[in-house]
């Protein structure tokens, strides 16, 4: 008789056990998500900031991708294009409609980030070549959606370097091509040198939990 209440009380004491595992799983998830939903609303603020900021000082650089690319590298591609997308979407009905028509260069900037980053080539060596990477796919959406639907002419202070150009005998579409590489590099060399320092304030609990993981200690 003692030896059944002795494995009745075992019993319970495991279900007790795994009762409070499965309750303490549960609440690392749904902090992990919560610190996910605001790290992507301060992406999306930093975006707008940046943007709002490049806009009223009409600088060639657009100051827009530094949330794109921290959300990329930290939460994944799909989020990086998310914040790129949210943030497109609240400048183009507030401070700049541009932004909504150049929405599909920030989307492919923060995915490519997240891919980038996840391969390992923004390290101290790659830094430069990973930038590249990040840039030229978004440089080529973003230069045609200028020349094509704006003729060169848009809200950013680049636009004077395009038609500077295109009056010299370039072509519209080269001469948006040749300035949307050079200011997008800078402003993504810009950005990413950022999102690294930021990174680097981060502790490895945060950064595992922003990724979705699970975390053993405190953040």
């Amino acid at each position: 008789m003692f030896s059944e209440g002795n494995r009745k009380k075992r019993v319970g004491d495991e279900q007790g056990k795994t009762g409070n595992r499965q309750r303490e799983t549960g609440g690392k998830k749904g902090k992990s998500g919560t610190m996910r939903l605001t790290m992507a609303a301060f992406c999306v603020t930093l975006n707008f900031v940046g943007a709002y900021i490049a806009l009223c000082l009409k600088l060639p650089v657009y100051l827009d991708s530094i949330g794109t690319i921290l959300a990329g590298a930290v939460l994944g591609p799909m989020q990086g294009a998310a914040v790129a997308m949210g943030s497109g979407l609240i400048s183009g009905v507030t401070s700049d409609i541009y932004a909504i028509y150049f929405m599909p260069a920030g989307m492919i900037t923060g995915a490519l980030a997240g891919f980038i980053f996840r391969l390992g080539l923004m390290d101290k060596k790659k830094f430069l070549l990973g930038t590249a990477l990040i840039t030229l796919p978004g440089t080529a959406a973003s230069a045609s959606i200028s020349a094509f639907l704006f003729h060169g002419v848009t809200s950013s202070g680049s636009s004077i370097l395009v038609q500077l150009l295109s009056r010299l005998g370039f072509g519209l579409v080269a001469s948006a091509f040749v300035v949307q590489l050079v200011t997008d590099y800078a402003d993504r060399l810009l950005s990413a040198v950022l999102v690294s320092v930021l990174m680097a304030c981060m502790t490895a609990e945060m950064k595992l939990m922003l990724k979705g993981g699970q975390s053993r200690g405190a953040v």
